[in-house]
């Protein structure tokens, strides 16, 4: 299993529910990214979609060069860039200005496109838009790392003496990732173009399960394009949580808006997940949750993070699905939770403070002893303060003696 210090982030595609005022809607999303970064969260990946009135960003690279001006050190991805959508040479020259615009924190996530209705607007036949994402892919990488004019022929787009007037801040490039969710498609031109993984889908039933296997899919399509095996610090693995201090609170937290997040936008939008709809927020919590979602404590969180790595095999960045489940306050003390208490787990934090507590412990008798021989010492050296020195012998005496017993029990015992 990999190991070594573990990412954490945040996947937002976003989800709002419908009935609230939009603007409003992105400047949370905006505060929230910020507030990770208050927080030290490594990433934050922002999706593109263009209908179902739930994920209301069009352009992450927009977005994130708005969350850009907000931040200092987090890490901006689009997550993704549908690129069928678009023509390559228009992907490669936005992500090379929104990485002057963030300073060289700029990641490029892309993926073929996940809401049926955004293919049908554009008149996209659904089964050519992964070949469309490799190709499109494999032009945008040679965009942004060749020297030489490109000049290429494809089915749906060209390129004539092609070539970017501004190169990415970030050299060689800037950090790429492909989506992936339960087929191999993701993870194989991910192998095969040498970039990242954000598997999205994992904390479905089918995700949960593709996980065991996922990687070998990757490594597989690396070998054929005689690519050295890629490195699992480049996986991301997605996953819905909210944290409190107990389970039952973060239940009670999260139910409301977990189920209408369940029944008004997967089971009614989009009709995933077998169209299932819930009667209460609080069944729905009960069977989603553990290794899939995590509702509870940080402690749940640690246990559930572990679970995913033995899974999986390991894992570069362990990034928290971005909802509205609970109030705007408890959702930001969610993630102020997972920083706190989980980040440090998996990133080497305390190792070392908890040996320095232990072995302070361990000594203390010794320790304080000799402090307080030295005052003594002290004491006794100085004519002025002699005086004073029985005074605080008995007084050390009666702090190292055990306390009294209490009144009846006196009582009792004569």
């Amino acid at each position: 299993m990999a190991t070594g210090r573990l990412g954490f982030g945040i996947f937002m595609a976003p989800f709002h529910r419908l009935g609230e005022h939009p603007t409003l809607a992105l400047r949370r999303d905006l505060d929230l990214i910020a507030w990770l970064d208050e927080l030290g969260y490594d990433e934050a990946w922002v999706g593109e979609h263009h209908s179902g009135g739930w994920e209301t960003i069009a352009s992450p690279e927009m977005f994130l060069a708005a969350a850009g001006e907000r931040t200092q050190r987090i890490r901006l991805g689009t997550g993704v860039v549908s690129i069928p959508y678009h023509h390559p040479f228009h992907v490669a020259d936005r992500i090379v200005l929104l990485d002057h615009l963030t300073r060289g924190r700029a990641m490029l996530g892309v993926g073929p496109g996940q809401l049926p209705a955004d293919a049908y607007m554009l008149g996209i036949d659904p089964a050519t838009q992964r070949a469309r994402m490799d190709e499109g892919l494999g032009l945008i990488i040679r965009l942004l790392t060749e020297e030489a004019p490109i000049t290429y022929e494809g089915e749906w787009f060209r390129l004539r003496e092609a070539q970017l007037q501004l190169k990415p801040l970030q050299r060689p490039t800037v950090p790429m990732a492909v989506a992936s969710t339960i087929s191999p498609a993701g993870m194989t031109t991910a192998g095969k173009h040498g970039v990242g993984v954000l598997s999205v889908g994992s904390y479905s039933h089918e995700g949960l399960q593709a996980l065991t296997t996922q990687w070998s899919f990757c490594e597989q399509a690396a070998a054929e394009a005689g690519r050295p095996a890629p490195d699992r610090a480049g996986w991301r693995v997605v996953m819905p949580f909210h944290l409190a201090e107990t389970k039952e609170r973060a239940i009670e937290q999260a139910e409301d808006g977990l189920l209408k997040w369940q029944n008004d936008y997967f089971a009614k939008t989009f009709g995933v997940y077998n169209n299932m709809e819930f009667k209460t927020g609080r069944e729905l919590a009960e069977q989603l949750n553990g290794v899939g979602f995590i509702i509870g404590t940080p402690d749940d969180a640690i246990e559930s993070i572990r679970k995913l790595q033995q899974l999986s095999g390991g894992f570069g960045a362990f990034l928290g699905l971005a909802h509205e489940w609970a109030e705007r306050e408890k959702t930001l003390h969610s993630f102020e939770l997972m920083a706190r208490y989980v980040m440090p787990e998996f990133q080497d934090q305390n190792t070392w403070l908890r040996r320095s507590n232990e072995w302070t412990q361990a000594h203390k008798e010794g320790l304080i002893g000799g402090t307080r021989a030295a005052i003594f010492k002290a004491i006794a050296e100085h004519r002025d303060a002699a005086p004073l020195l029985p005074g605080m012998i008995q007084q050390a005496a009666a702090q190292a003696a055990p306390p009294p017993p209490a009144a009846e029990d006196a009582a009792s015992q004569r």
